[in-house]
């Protein structure tokens, strides 16, 4: 029997068969422009929950011309909404949600150091969750896999270069962060994005901070120059504890730790707690302090039909207290169908399942949202009043 090759040509042929099979699926999610499209509506009485008017009102904006009327259906019914139309609604109310100028900008990380438990996806789904609400968001993804880039309509392979990604603004070859910022097809939503290209950024600034791990609030000091201009930063860092998932600790003054509901993940999240007190705690005593808003632990993929999934979520939940967010993103076929045409749920203009599966995927991701908004408002003074209110402070 003939000895197997040991080079590198069965790495280089099982990457190219791959690399086949992903240009595949990333040109089945692009329209044939090469851009993609927002092809959810809203409904008029979603629009006037979201505005925060009555039907009445906007019907009344339209007819005296201070908004522009939907279009209408071959059966002559609406045909809903965008979500730019929506926005134009909340200038004409004055309704936008936006913090004030004086409040701090909220840069959130969804971190942990094991990959699989659904990092990426809360990132893009709470990204567009905020937007829907009206929010200014800025996504920067971190991850050379890219797979935010993706979703939010960019091909890394064919349209990010290594000089588009933030790696310049990390190794000192840019000053500012604007060169970077790309505007998506979600309006309300801007992108920094991620390629392939990005991994070796991790090489050379290990090159650059050893002995200066000052270096290591660059990023901070990246966001906080572009910050004026959004209500929330979303940070996707890479699934490993290295020097750019440590700069998004440090970068981030709120954290969202995913945690699916195994024991495997559970000892994971455990190691990754260690890992971070043990590496800010040397940040500290160097001179690098960083401090966080809030800080949760998120409950990700849970099964509810699987009593060892429950049994660990129940444990979670007195191990973790009120740390933990008490909505879980549960595991859904609709989540899984989205995420393989790299979409989110949010994005879909109908069931990729059925209309059940997806109305209860909508309302436990729009529950989790609903309390991380909640958490996120409290961060800022010029909310505290309407919070009050509401019974939410």
């Amino acid at each position: 029997m003939e000895m197997e090759d040991t080079g590198l040509d069965p790495l280089k042929f099982l990457r190219q068969r791959a690399e086949d099979v992903l240009e595949k699926l990333r040109e089945d999610v692009f329209a044939p422009e090469g851009t993609k499209t927002l092809r959810k509506l809203w409904s008029i009485s979603e629009a006037a929950e979201l505005v925060g008017r009555s039907q009445q009102s906007i019907r009344l904006a339209e007819k005296e011309g201070k908004l522009p009327s939907p279009g209408l259906l071959e059966n002559g019914r609406r045909s809903g909404y965008s979500l730019d139309a929506v926005n134009r609604m909340r200038d004409l109310f004055g309704t936008r949600p936006w913090r004030s100028p004086q409040d701090p900008p909220l840069i959130l990380s969804f971190s942990n150091f094991k990959g699989g438990v659904g990092k990426s996806s809360f990132a893009c789904h709470s990204a567009q969750y905020f937007a829907i609400q009206g929010y200014r968001v800025l996504v920067v993804d971190l991850d050379s896999q890219a797979s935010t880039t993706t979703v939010f309509g960019f091909n890394p392979d064919l349209q990010i270069g290594h000089d588009e990604t933030i790696a310049p603004y990390l190794l000192g070859e840019q000053h500012s962060l604007q060169y970077a910022i790309r505007k998506t097809y979600w309006p309300g939503i801007d992108l920094i994005p991620s390629a392939l290209h990005f991994y070796s950024a991790e090489y050379e600034l290990a090159a650059q901070v050893a002995g200066n791990v000052e270096l290591l609030e660059t990023l901070r000091a990246g966001l906080e120059g572009i910050a004026d201009s959004y209500d929330i930063i979303i940070l996707d860092p890479p699934p490993a504890l290295g020097l750019i998932s440590i700069s998004a600790l440090v970068a981030a003054n709120a954290l969202v730790i995913p945690v699916p509901p195994a024991n495997i993940d559970f000892a994971s999240t455990t190691h990754f707690f260690s890992m971070v007190i043990d590496t800010l705690e040397t940040l500290r005593r160097h001179g690098v302090d960083p401090s966080y808003r809030f800080v949760r632990v998120a409950l990700s993929k849970l099964d509810e039909r699987k009593s060892t999934q429950t049994a660990i979520a129940e444990m979670m939940r007195k191990v973790f207290g009120s740390y933990l967010m008490v909505s879980p993103i549960k595991d859904s076929a609709e989540i899984d169908n989205a995420s393989a045409r790299f979409e989110t749920v949010y994005e879909q203009p109908v069931a990729l399942t059925s209309r059940e599966v997806h109305r209860r995927c909508i309302a436990y991701l729009d529950g989790f949202n609903r309390e991380l908004e909640i958490l996120v408002r409290r961060t800022w003074p010029s909310h505290h009043e309407a919070l009050r209110e509401a019974g939410l402070m």
